[in-house]
This record gives structure tokens, sequence and C-alpha cells, in this order.
């Protein structure tokens, strides 16, 4: 009972320290203006998927009643194996030798073998693309991640640059105004 004063203080004393954040979190960089257009063709989200699906993306998930769309692409990134390793204290030979003296005059030599780098991936890299259409307008978002060996995040970014939007936004009214759709 004597401890219940002392543990509420410092209970008060702790709850003190908890700082909430100034601001919310927000993409960095932000998306571009372009990232946002007009769009009200009824098959927007169709042609969407037949571009993105051609330019090499694959369907993640679709909802044509919120209008949404999430597509992605992976690609392995070659030479990147080094640049995410971690400090090794021990050979990266598959082959390592081993031995010991013991009292009594007594020796041992034991060689093992291992077998390599293990069982990794390669590293990759996943774009991610999202399409909101409220009928009348499109937003895009689009991120870039990174993926060491170990299947490891280990960078990201927002990538809703001016280039890509606006170049979207090109594809899918010439499509939309030729009427051009890939089966």
């Amino acid at each position: 009972m004597k401890w219940t004063p002392f543990s509420c203080l410092c209970l008060l004393a702790l709850g003190g320290c908890q700082v909430m954040p100034s601001s919310l979190p927000s993409a960095e960089p932000p998306p571009a203006e372009s990232c946002y257009f007009p769009s009200d063709d009824p098959d927007t989200l169709t042609t969407s998927v037949d571009l993105l699906t051609e330019w090499g993306f694959s369907l993640d998930a679709s909802d044509s009643q919120l209008g949404l769309l999430s597509v992605s692409r992976e690609k392995t990134l070659h030479g990147y194996s080094e640049l995410y390793a971690e400090p090794h204290l021990r050979s990266r030979s598959g082959v390592h030798l081993s031995g010991g003296l013991g009292v009594g005059g007594g020796s041992r030599l034991g060689v093992g073998v291992g077998l390599g780098g293990g069982f990794s991936q390669p590293p990759v890299e996943v774009e991610r693309v999202s399409l909101l259409w409220d009928r009348q307008h499109m937003r895009v978002s689009r991120d870039i991640r990174r993926f060491d060996q170990y299947g490891s995040w280990r960078e990201g970014r927002s990538a809703s640059t001016d280039a890509f939007c606006q170049q979207l936004q090109r594809a899918l009214s010439a499509q939309t105004a030729t009427g051009d759709r890939t089966p």
C-alpha cells in the first residue's frame, strides 16, 4: 500500500514525457498537380486497367463502385545485394576450417562445408500505382519501394511525378478518344 502513491506519482511524471507530433505524416515529395485531372468517360477504369497492364503492371485490387484501382509491378535489382549486405564477421565462403587442442596431448581437426550465401532472393523494387476516380476526376498516387535480398524494406518514396502523371493522362485521353482497347 505504501508504494501506491509513489507509483501514481511516477506514472504522472512519465505521462508528461509523452509528446504529440506537430503534424501528421505526409508524402515526401508531395504529389504533382498533374496527378489530379478531369476524366469523365464511363470506361475510364477499364481503359486504365488495359493501359497499365500494357505498361507491365499487374492488377492487385479494383472496386468499380468506389472507383478504385490498384496495380503494381516488380523489378529485380541486379547488383544491389552488396549495397544492402550486412557486415559479416565470418567468411562468406562455403568451407570452414576449425580445430583445437585438448588436455593430454590430443588434437582434432574438423572441416565443415556450408551452403554458401544461404537461401535469399535478389533485391527487388516494387512500384505501386493507385487510381481513384469519382466519375469526373482522376487522382493518381504512385510510390516506389525497395526490398533487400532478405525481403526487408530498405527504401521508399512517393513517385507521383509530373512526368508519370502527364504520360498516363495523355495515354488515357488517346485511348478513350480512339476507343482502342486491348483485349
